[in-house]
């Protein structure tokens, strides 16, 4: 048995709660995947997966192996890592955690550390805060690009600051006021409370951003009532392209569909909405080498002169 594949495969199993999705995205067998959590109970001597028709969890004794698979897993991950780096010359793998109204954002810092450190291979997903959270503490993500607002000072996890969410109405405009041949149009500012009125798409209320802007709703002074639901951010925006509801969106994403021209974005005031969103990572592991190189791009120029750049486009 070799013991680093099959602690992999318990990793899998916790993530993806199926087995056969598991061995999908282990490039494996169910059966395979079977017999390999089998044998890691043979070598531990204990249960480690609840046995049931379906996946129903870890035994107790199976959750203290996971938390010592996602250790080992790890810091065969950074010896990988190490072995293959040269000096100034990262090799290996970033998994990075984002919340969906963050992607455009994580998307160009990703290709942006791509470009400045060939070796290194980003792996982007969207997420939501809690699994993002989550996946930093048991070493499943690198980095993250998250709301940091919602950390507590007690946390284990540190903030790289990146920029403040500006929200904006985002709605589409009759053919008669479109200019010709523009890209999206930044209109003028509107109130939460007016915006209130429009039949509005809006993400799902599990969604950290949901709660953000229902508050802004509520500190204006009204209650707001969707037309439509989704948890997908590019829903958000193609629902506006393709019927009568309009949105609320942050600027990064707005920025994402500024070639639209068919589209008008109105900041949207009183109260005025800045919501920080920063890098976030577990300050007391030791750092990979693609890690390192990701927080020295984070606190350098460049960065940060892409990052205004691609922000400035929405900014009222």
């Amino acid at each position: 048995m070799n013991l680093l594949t099959s602690l992999r495969y318990l990793v899998a199993l916790s993530e993806h709660r199926h087995f056969a999705r598991a061995a999908q995205a282990c490039f494996i067998t169910q059966p395979a995947l079977s017999n390999a959590l089998r044998a890691l109970e043979q070598e531990f001597g204990t249960p480690i997966v609840k046995r049931a028709r379906s996946y129903a969890g870890l035994t107790p004794e199976g959750e203290r192996v996971l938390a010592s698979a996602r250790r080992m897993l790890h810091e065969h991950s950074l010896l990988q890592q190490e072995l293959a780096s040269r000096a100034g010359q990262p090799q290996g793998r970033l998994q990075l955690g984002v919340v969906p109204t963050a992607v455009p954002v994580a998307a160009r810092f990703a290709a942006t550390l791509q470009a400045a450190h060939p070796g290194i291979v980003p792996v982007v997903r969207s997420m939501s805060s809690q699994e993002i959270e989550a996946g930093l503490e048991n070493l499943s993500l690198d980095l993250a690009l998250g709301f940091t607002g919602r950390l507590k000072k007690t946390s284990p996890l540190a903030v790289l600051a990146q920029y403040d969410e500006h929200y904006f109405l985002l709605r589409r405009l009759p053919p008669a006021e479109r200019a010709s041949g523009a890209g999206l149009e930044l209109g003028a500012a509107m109130r939460w409370a007016d915006a209130a009125q429009l039949p509005l798409c809006l993400l799902t209320p599990e969604m950290h951003n949901r709660s953000l802007v229902e508050r802004a709703f509520a500190d204006a002074g009204c209650a707001v009532q969707p037309v439509m639901e989704t948890n997908s951010v590019l829903t958000l925006a193609l629902s506006v392209l393709a019927g009568d509801v309009c949105s609320v969106l942050p600027g990064a994403l707005v920025g994402a569909v500024r070639s639209q021209g068919e589209l008008e974005a109105l900041p949207l005031v009183e109260p005025e909405v800045l919501t920080p969103v920063g890098l976030i990572y577990l300050a007391k592991s030791q750092p990979s080498r693609a890690l390192q190189a990701a927080l020295a791009l984070a606190q350098g120029e460049r960065w940060a002169e892409a990052c205004s750049s691609a922000l400035d486009s929405t900014l009222p």
